[in-house]
Formats: C-alpha cells, sequence, structure tokens
C-alpha cells in the first residue's frame, strides 16, 4: 500500500492550496480517508476525513468552514481544498487510509491502518 501526498507549498496568509493524496495497492474505494497534520514541536492532529462513498465527512474545529476534502474513487485519490489559511496551519499534512469503513469518521491517530510520507505546507504571516 502506497499514499502519496503532494501539493504543499509556501503560501501567504489569506491564500489557498489544495492538496493531493494518490492511493495505490488498496482498494481505494473500501476505506475512509482522513488528513492530520503536525507542527513542529506538537503532535500530530486530526484535521478532516470522509468516508468510504464521499457521502459523510469531518472536520476539526480549528479547520471547519476554511477547508474542504473530497475523493474521486475512480482515481484513488483524496483531495484537501485550503482556503483563508492562517499561520497556524503551518504543518507537514499526512494522508491515511482507515480500513473499517465506520459510520462515524474516525479522528484518533490509532485508527488509521496506512499512512502518506507528509507534504510541508508553509503560511507566512
Amino acid at each position: 500500500v502506497q499514499l502519496q501526498a503532494f501539493g504543499g507549498g509556501l503560501v501567504q496568509a489569506g491564500g489557498s492550496l489544495r492538496l493531493s493524496c494518490a492511493a495505490s495497492g488498496l482498494t481505494f474505494s473500501g476505506y475512509n480517508m482522513g488528513w492530520f497534520r503536525q507542527a513542529p514541536g506538537k503532535e500530530r492532529e486530526f484535521v478532516t476525513g470522509i468516508s468510504w462513498s464521499g457521502g459523510r465527512t469531518s472536520y476539526s474545529d480549528s479547520v471547519e468552514g476554511r477547508f474542504t476534502i473530497s475523493r474521486d474513487n475512480a482515481k484513488n485519490t483524496v483531495y484537501l481544498q485550503m482556503n483563508s489559511l492562517k499561520a497556524e496551519d503551518t504543518a507537514v499534512y499526512y494522508c491515511a487510509a482507515d480500513r473499517d469503513r465506520n459510520f462515524f469518521i474516525a479522528t484518533m491517530f490509532s485508527d488509521y491502518d496506512y499512512w502518506g510520507q507528509g507534504t510541508l505546507v508553509t503560511v507566512s504571516s
């Protein structure tokens, strides 16, 4: 199984970025997917998740209304559209796959089975 996250970069506060995560080696449509992030000196935290069908999503309070998760099962890819970026959004962003297909989107690091390598997002103020 391989998850490749890309699309990170340097952006000014208020700007936008779109991250992508391409999956291979698994039946993508059978997995709930999540995005986590880890800032320097901080623990990895849940950002957002989406159900296997795309019909359910969950967002952390810190990104609700600014970030949007989506997926394309035909392309084995999950996306994270990030708008109105703030300096505190600076972190390495990781995509992850959860094989349990639970109704509720998992928010715990330990609930996810596979992880991508991360992509760095830096927001300058």
